[in-house]
């Protein structure tokens, strides 16, 4: 579906586009939105009960266990937020982890703008940076039982397939983070909050005091932290 956009509202979406996500690295711009069909995932979800940890403190309370990351990342423009699931390994690294965010398709800077006043084709996956541990911003990990574990990744595969667009302020990375954690049954904030606070807003929403997380320093946007340099 392609909405009629006058002049008033593109410069609107262009005024509301300044607070939400994007992705970007080397001389291809690329963002984390998907515009469609939102899925009603607070009520066609399943309770989830995080897995029991044993520490507050990063990976010694992963070990070996199944897990979701929701994570946003450092870009040229506002940053990325996106998830990363699979499981940890007994020292607490990640196996083969996988991603799962929102981005145009395309690398053209002249899709990515066209997607601040239209829906433009979107990519669901992985996107360059996303799992480098430089360009992280912020994080929370959830430790999860493997049959809870497999229930979440059935619907972000669910939720891949049913968002084919991209719009920087109807449907962002972050409204796509969102609807992963309403499956989840944990409470969201606002989409067009930069990614960076986002994520820890969404943690500190809901992973009480042994949350497992991170928050880095302001991306760019604020001129306080470096930008991602390699192209994808």
């Amino acid at each position: 579906m392609t909405p009629v956009v006058g002049r008033s509202t593109i410069v609107a979406l262009l005024a509301l586009a300044a607070a939400s996500c994007q992705s970007s690295s080397g001389d291809s711009v690329q963002t984390n939105y998907v515009s469609g069909d939102r899925a009603t995932a607070a009520t066609s979800g399943v309770p989830i009960t995080r897995a029991a940890t044993t520490s507050s403190q990063g990976t010694a309370s992963l070990r070996g266990q199944y897990f979701i990351e929701f994570r946003s990342r450092y870009a040229y423009t506002y940053g990325h937020s996106f998830v990363i699931f699979g499981r940890m390994d007994n020292a607490g690294r990640m196996i083969n982890p996988q991603v799962a965010g929102l981005a145009p398709k395309s690398n053209d800077p002249n899709v990515y703008m066209l997607g601040h006043a239209v829906p433009v084709p979107a990519s669901t996956g992985w996107t360059d940076g996303d799992l480098e541990i430089a360009y992280r911003s912020a994080s929370w990990t959830v430790p999860l039982a493997e049959s809870d574990y497999r229930r979440v990744v059935a619907y972000i595969r669910k939720l891949q397939a049913s968002s084919p667009l991209w719009h920087a302020s109807l449907y962002n990375c972050n409204a796509f983070v969102a609807d992963i954690a309403n499956f989840m049954g944990y409470k969201t904030p606002g989409i067009w909050l930069m990614p960076r606070d986002f994520i820890t807003k969404l943690r500190q929403m809901n992973g009480g005091p042994n949350a497992i997380g991170y928050t880095g320093p302001p991306g760019v946007e604020s001129g306080n932290a470096p930008a991602p340099t390699a192209a994808r």
